[in-house]
């Protein structure tokens, strides 16, 4: 069970090695599900009962998760693939000064989600980090199981 639970998400900052893929072409966001809202909305609650302040939402970061996610459902696997990809279109469109994430697999709500990234360290520290803006973008794959890409972006 733990090692299905290490598997099951991960997180992201800015400490892999340099990747040189295209970060000039940006899809729309689509529009936000209700999953996606109630984990915004829990992760803001967390961070004011932290005395810490609100994220604001973020379009552009919304359509960038949206690209990571889409992709990890296409390969069927949790990762951090293209890391530096997302990273660099954040800072050429959206002004992003640090960029980190927070990616999950197979939760079915948002409340538990949410309580697995509080349950990690790492996962923790992203969501209670110095940042101003961040979205997130969750996607079902053909069994039915949810994938997840949450950005962290401070301007």
């Amino acid at each position: 069970m733990a090692l299905i639970a290490l598997l099951s998400f991960s997180c992201s900052t800015e400490e892999f090695p340099e990747e040189t893929l295209d970060t000039t072409e940006l899809q729309e966001a689509p529009e936000a599900k209700i999953i996606e809202i109630e984990i915004l909305e829990l992760i803001n609650a967390h961070r004011i009962s932290e005395g810490l302040n609100p994220l604001n939402n973020h379009n552009t970061i919304k359509a960038v998760a949206f690209t990571h996610t889409d992709y990890m459902v296409e390969v069927n696997t949790v990762s951090h693939d293209n890391f530096f990809q997302r990273k660099n279109s954040l800072i050429q469109n959206a002004s992003a000064t640090k960029v980190s994430e927070n990616v999950a697999y197979a939760y079915s709500s948002a409340q538990s989600v949410v309580n697995a990234w509080l349950n990690s360290e790492g996962h923790r520290a992203n969501i209670e980090g110095d940042f101003t803006d961040f979205d997130i973008s969750a996607e079902k794959n053909a069994e039915g199981k949810w994938y997840f890409t949450n950005i962290f972006m401070k301007k």
